[in-house]
């Protein structure tokens, strides 16, 4: 990028001492902590004010710093808009009589949510325009639309701050009348009752955002009145409520990383007492469905790591009278399944691949759907309906644009119900070649990385090199098809997906090499894929690149500290660097769940291990590559404070005289910006970061 003479922003140090186990920290920025109130009030303290004042000046110095790239993001944005169809609209879905339908129209940037009934030639019935909705905020998210069974009434969630943190309302669909009941910091999730008139919602901990109450609402009484069913008093799960695909049941989950609990309630009956299907017992997981007399198991019971499928009678549903629908294997994990009245369909994935399994009840047909790439993705939608011989699954990859296909289970028979559009003009995908590779850590473990790149590019030690990886939670990030990517692909850069330990791409024991005391891990498999790439002449430390957010920033801030020198330059987005900090603060949304994930630094072996990681902790007086990181002032994931402290400690340590910078979104969270124009301008900043330093700052 070019020399600028823009000020480098410098925080102030105010030593903070911290002290655990013994071992004492001195943390300089520690100041730039607010809590929620200091955030929100109008009245802005001096605190405030000064952290503000900062997150500004970086923001300030960001912009100077790329003002000459502002035209080629205007381009690149134009590009990626110029690809989609803006008049879009999802393949309509039956449900209840309705067929329910998502559109966008030109111009505008959020959906219109509308069905017909009975049959597609019905008038259409808008439900939510929220493009109508959203156009006094900066931000603003609906989600949790949720509608009763005599088709009257729709619950709907709304955050228009970005911090997760939803209001529920309910509209009569028949008047189109918004009911005065606001329930307020929900996780916007619901249930109806088979009465039509009673909602069952899950409230947040006002400060620590664990999802923890389930409450009754009952139409039309003041919200002061919903009665508490059911309180998580664990502080290191959480709950939510869900209603079985039967529509019989009312459903009480409770959750962490690695235990689960359920409880369940006549969904004619919503006054009633929920009853215990199996109590919570550590390394226990199981989730819940029903059909017929049974309810049916996904659950990791007698050791099962990949998963197995049980089923319990519904008068009998504690674990000794489980019984084996589905076997547990050593090279295959059970992801999810679907129940319909005449089949059972199996997600599954097998040496990293996704696969849909087909049986019949009856036993007279088991069969898999055929997939031929080398790498794909592949899901199955929620299918509602239940009398059905058909399926709706989505399919992708790196080349080819995503397709929703109804699949009949009967005659075998599927029909491509939509396929995506890619407009412009440019796109084939012949001119596009996707393969999986398989590294060799130091463990001697393999790992692969799923590649996409233009069949004109020439691997060698110039070539751009874009390396992404997530690696935390089981995730397993999908090797899918994108549409900005290819302003990428088609500048000659080629895509690298690491399937790191810490995701399941492997199986449940990929994930759990890759988590607690097994974390680094995650840190080695991506920094020797990223030598493989180089030793193998795909490219060279002058134009590998890497990229992740959230825990996949966390894995940034990691690399660049153990092995700066491979990279030229990195994107953390929303980073959780401040690792050890979070997690001796309770206080902090979602830190007790995450125990089981990263440790609980309470206690001192994990306190030294995490420590050993932590990107802010560890950042040493070295040189670094060009790094970029982006945050949100409201994000409840990882706060604000943690990417803010981690560059002003580099600034103040670093070596060398590459580029750092630090954007803040301070009207959004950890999602990013919500309309789908805006999250298109923040791609467009994010890749052009990487093309400059590639000196492709033009048009292709």
């Amino acid at each position: 990028m070019k020399s600028t003479d823009a000020k480098t922003p410098v925080a102030e140090k105010q030593p903070t001492k911290l002290d655990k186990h013994g071992d004492v920290r001195i943390d300089n920025y520690f100041w730039m902590r607010l809590s929620d109130e200091q955030k929100n009030a109008i009245d802005k303290d001096t605190q405030t004010e000064k952290v503000v004042n900062y997150l500004e000046e970086e923001n300030t110095y960001y912009n100077e710093v790329t003002a000459y790239t502002k035209p080629f993001q205007e381009e690149l944005f134009e590009e990626m808009k110029g690809r989609i169809k803006e008049d879009d609209s999802s393949v309509p879905y039956k449900d209840n009589g309705y067929f329910y339908i998502t559109r966008y129209e030109i111009g505008n940037q959020y959906p219109i949510y509308s069905r017909k009934k009975e049959n597609l030639e019905a008038d259409e019935e808008v439900l939510f325009n929220v493009n109508e909705m959203a156009k006094d905020f900066d931000y603003y998210q609906l989600g949790g639309l949720n509608i009763s069974s005599d088709n009257k009434l729709a619950v709907f969630a709304t955050d228009t701050v970005s911090r997760r943190q939803y209001f529920l309302r309910i509209k009569n669909l028949e008047t189109g009348e918004i009911y005065k009941d606001i329930i307020e910091n929900t996780t916007g999730g619901s249930v109806w009752a088979n009465d039509n008139k009673t909602i069952f919602y899950t409230k947040k901990n006002p400060e620590t955002l664990r999802s923890e109450k389930v409450f009754r609402h009952v139409l039309g009484t003041p919200t002061s009145e919903d009665v508490e069913v059911f309180h998580e008093n664990d502080d290191t799960f959480g709950t939510y409520v869900t209603k079985s695909k039967s529509d019989k049941y009312i459903i009480i989950g409770s959750y962490n990383t690695i235990s689960t609990e359920a409880q369940y309630l006549d969904a004619d009956n919503p006054t009633g007492a929920f009853t215990m299907l199996q109590p919570r017992e550590r390394d226990l997981e199981y989730s819940v469905a029903h059909f017929g007399d049974y309810f049916y198991l996904l659950t990791n019971k007698d050791n099962a790591i990949n998963f197995k499928l049980m089923k319990t009678p519904i008068t009998n549903t504690t674990k000794e009278n489980w019984v084996d629908v589905i076997p547990h294997r050593d090279d295959t994990l059970l992801e999810d399944f679907s129940i319909f009245k005449d089949y059972l369909v199996l997600e599954e994935r097998t040496n990293g691949l996704n696969k849909i399994r087909i049986k019949r009840w009856d036993e007279t047909k088991d069969y898999y759907l055929p997939f031929n790439e080398e790498t794909y993705s592949v899901g199955v939608y929620a299918n509602p309906d239940f009398d059905t011989d058909v399926i709706r699954y989505s399919y992708n990859s790196f080349t080819t644009p995503s397709s929703v296909i109804d699949f009949n289970m009967k005659d075998q028979s599927k029909e491509v119900k939509k396929e995506q559009e890619v407009l412009g003009g440019k796109f084939k995908k012949e001119n596009y070649i996707s393969r999986r590779v398989w590294v060799s850590a130091r463990d001697g473990k393999k790992v692969a990385i799923s590649l996409v790149y233009h069949k004109d590019t020439e691997l060698n030690n110039n070539t751009p090199v874009l390396q992404y990886a997530y690696g935390s939670y089981g995730y397993t990030i999908p090797d899918s098809f994108s549409t900005t990517r290819l302003s990428l692909l088609d500048r000659g850069f080629v895509y690298a997906l690491a399937h790191i330990r810490g995701s399941e791409y492997l199986g449940r024991e990929w994930y759990e090499d890759g988590k607690m005391l097994n974390k680094k891990n995650t840190f080695n498999d991506f920094i020797d894929c990223s030598q493989y790439l180089i030793d193998n002449n795909y490219t060279s430390p002058e134009h590998l690149y890497a990229m992740g957010g959230s825990a996949g920033g966390l894995l940034m801030g990691a690399i660049v500290n153990m092995n700066p020198e491979l990279y030229n330059g990195i994107i953390a987005s929303v980073p959780f660097v401040d690792v050890i900090s979070t997690m001796l603060d309770d206080s902090i949304p979602l830190t007790t769940g995450e125990y089981d994930e990263w440790g609980n630094p309470n206690d001192k072996e994990y306190y030294d291990y995490i420590k050993s990681y932590s990107p802010y902790d560890q950042v040493k007086a070295k040189d670094y590559p060009n790094i970029l990181v982006t945050t949100g002032f409201h994000d409840s994931q990882v706060q604000y404070w943690e990417p803010a402290k981690w560059v002003a400690k580099l600034r103040e340590l670093k070596t060398d005289n590459n580029l750092l910078l630090l954007e803040t979104n301070m009207e959004a969270g950890h999602g990013g910006a919500s309309g789908r124009f805006d999250a298109l301008k923040e791609t467009a900043k994010m890749y052009s970061f990487f093309l400059a330093l590639e000196g492709k700052l033009d048009t292709k």
